[in-house]
């Protein structure tokens, strides 16, 4: 029996990232976590994990954290695939590069470290991939064109992943946070949640810790949007 499981988290400086990150500490992982941000560095002192300085966006940095997490520990049981915002703006005014550098940020990070990840979990025949997305998946917003669209290609990238590979104990699943207290939000935002209030990075936390359990061993290939109420569709 596996006495303690190792789990990378990206983006795990801040916000929901390192909610995540505390939260698996508690849970007893041994952590290697990535960030642009020296941040990390703090962070991981305080819960004895180990910080790898880099950006979702390079499969070069990509594949320097899972090299490094499988060479240390000899097993990555769980990922945590969190990302930064991506570029706003008015639909047609957004350029080439704001929708390639979208495609970097929010959907080819997850399908590199997919790539990368699947050989170790297929060899253990057990692992649990959790990607943080967006409520805007389900329901794009213009607010939001960029994220709405790169994240409901992964929506799609779940669906396709898990239906090849949950015989061999590998799952995948998403999380689809509303507005979070990891940023602003005007009172005008704060009004149309029914809860009438922002999600916590905590809440976000909690949930992604039981996907990543032996608790939802039997759930893969899912979304769960976590957003106090936003979201209207079926």
């Amino acid at each position: 029996m596996i006495k303690q499981k190792v789990a990378i988290v990206t983006a795990a400086s801040r916000g929901i990232g390192r909610s995540i990150a505390l939260r698996l500490a508690e849970d007893g992982y041994k952590l290697v976590l990535m960030s642009r941000s020296d941040d990390l560095f703090a962070l991981a002192d305080q819960i004895d994990a180990r910080p790898i300085k880099g950006s979702v966006n390079s499969a070069s940095d990509i594949e320097r954290i899972v090299g490094f997490t499988y060479e240390k520990y000899g097993r990555i049981d769980i990922v945590v695939n969190n990302s930064g915002h991506a570029a706003k703006g008015s639909l047609l005014d957004l350029s080439d590069k704001d929708w390639k550098e979208g495609m970097d940020l929010l959907m080819l990070n997850v399908i590199r470290m997919s790539r990368m990840v699947a050989p170790i979990m297929l060899q253990q025949q057990m692992g649990s991939i959790v990607n943080i997305s967006t409520f805007a998946a389900k329901e794009p917003a213009l607010d939001f064109p960029v994220s709405s669209v790169m994240r409901a290609g992964l929506s799609a990238y779940l669906k396709l992943f898990s239906k090849q590979y949950a015989s061999h104990g590998m799952r995948m699943n998403n999380v689809l946070p509303g507005f979070i207290d990891s940023y602003p939000a005007s009172e005008k935002v704060i009004n149309s949640i029914p809860m009438k209030r922002l999600g916590l990075t905590e809440e976000v936390a909690d949930l992604v810790a039981f996907l990543a359990s032996e608790k939802a061993n039997y759930i893969t290939g899912q979304e769960f949007v976590i957003d106090g109420g936003l979201s209207k569709s079926i």
